[in-house]
């Protein structure tokens, strides 16, 4: 049964090993009901990245029987101009926009979590040591903090979880996949949530922010809703 959704992966178009139609090959066969394409963008490649995954993304989909959404991950941008690649990256055709954020295990520029969570995204990826303003604002703007399963950005998933709790921010859970071996079924999901401090509701109820924001993303409605409340 496909039940996994996986909102932030990565293909050739970016530092990713496959194209994109193995990576949804890949990802239908471990049992994922859907993921989007979120390669790293900037404003040098988004013109190119985008409207090629959204011609292949309607081809998978059609193809696999999964939902395949094309989307961008924005990273290393300058916080001053965030804003303005969101607002083209949606004008392009990006279903699912993520952006970067201030990992700890990379040299992220500071004030990327503020100007991100300013501007229309949907995900705020591996936000490392989230500032308390910063966890307020995403449960403001109803934009969903990443709980991530990849290596290194995983390291602050217990404090992101424990912002989220405190300012009711919305959680999601992503592979941040680069190579096939990073996809994650649904019971491995389940496993490193737990591993991070969240109960069995808190998980189920991350689950379902996905599947919000799955619907969302398929609607092709850019504005940002307020995610599902946790439990």
């Amino acid at each position: 049964m496909r039940t996994m959704i996986d909102l932030h992966t990565h293909s050739i178009f970016s530092d990713g090993e496959l194209i994109p139609a193995e990576l949804a090959r890949r990802a239908a066969a471990a049992g994922y009901r859907a993921l989007a394409i979120t390669d790293h963008g900037d404003a040098s490649n988004i013109d190119f990245i985008i409207p090629r995954m959204v011609r292949v993304c309607g081809k998978l989909t059609e193809g696999l029987g999964i939902d395949v959404i094309p989307g961008i991950e924005l990273t290393h941008v300058p916080p001053e101009q965030i804003n303005e690649i969101v607002v083209e990256s949606r004008r392009l055709g990006a279903r699912i926009i993520v952006v970067h954020g201030e990992t700890i295990v990379e040299p992220v520029a500071p004030g990327t979590n503020r100007a991100a969570l300013d501007a229309p995204i949907d995900i705020l990826a591996h936000p490392g040591l989230i500032t308390e303003a910063d966890a307020r604002r995403a449960a403001e703007r109803g934009i969903f903090l990443e709980i991530t399963t990849r290596s290194g950005h995983c390291l602050t998933n217990g404090h992101v979880l424990r912002m989220a709790r405190q300012f009711n921010a919305g959680l999601v859970l992503n592979t941040d996949s680069h190579d096939p071996r990073d996809l994650v079924g649904r019971e491995t999901a389940w496993k490193i949530a737990a591993g991070a401090g969240m109960t069995g509701k808190e998980i189920k109820v991350m689950f379902r922010n996905s599947a919000t924001l799955l619907r969302r993303a398929k609607t092709g409605k850019g504005e940002v809703l307020r995610a599902e409340r946790r439990a």
